[in-house]
Parts: C-alpha cells; sequence; structure tokens
C-alpha cells in the first residue's frame, strides 16, 4: 500500500513540473509573433501569442478615401489570418502539454 502511496507522490511531482513548464510555455508566447495578411499583403496585421494585436501596416495603395469599406474589410480578414495563426502557435507551443488529456476550455 505504501508503494502506491510513492508512485502518487512521484505524480504530482511530474504534474507539478509540467504546469511550472506550461506557464513559463505560455509566458514566452507574450513574445512569439504571426503575422497575418489580406489583399496580398496590402494589410498586414502583427499579434502576439497572447491573441494581442501589435502592429497593422497599411499599404497606401490600398487607401482610397472612396472605399473606406473595402480597407475595413482587409484589416478585418488580416486581423482573423493572425489569431488564426496564433491559434496554430499555442499549440504548436503548449500542445505536448495537453497531449492525450482531455482538458475542456483549457485553450
Amino acid at each position: 500500500m505504501m508503494r502506491g502511496m510513492g508512485n502518487m507522490g512521484n505524480m504530482m511531482k511530474q504534474m507539478q513540473k509540467m504546469q511550472k513548464d506550461m506557464a513559463k510555455a505560455q509566458e514566452a508566447l507574450v513574445e512569439e509573433r504571426v503575422e497575418g495578411t489580406a489583399g496580398g499583403g496590402m494589410v498586414t496585421v502583427i499579434a502576439n501569442g497572447h491573441k494581442e494585436i501589435v502592429e497593422v501596416k497599411v499599404n497606401e495603395e490600398v487607401v482610397d478615401p472612396d472605399d473606406i469599406e473595402m480597407l475595413q474589410d482587409l484589416i478585418v480578414a488580416a486581423t482573423n489570418d493572425a489569431l488564426k495563426q496564433v491559434d496554430g502557435l499555442v499549440e504548436q507551443k503548449l500542445g505536448k502539454f495537453t497531449k492525450g488529456l482531455n482538458i475542456p476550455g483549457l485553450f
């Protein structure tokens, strides 16, 4: 019976280490950058790994005062592209911690 308790203690230590490693990986995501684009690169949105937009670049050729709607659509599309890439980045960086675990709401 005592042997089982030792295994449980080991497992708890491993879980604590995994939690610590995962927290470090999550923190590091703030330094990561992904780039979403739209309109063939006319609009670029750069986001970090925490889904925060850090920069928006708009090519002056796409700025048409008579068609602001198109520019707005391109910004939305580039932003959604960047956020989709963040999801891929998070999966790449943190997926190893959750492989085989079915924890709802972790991401």
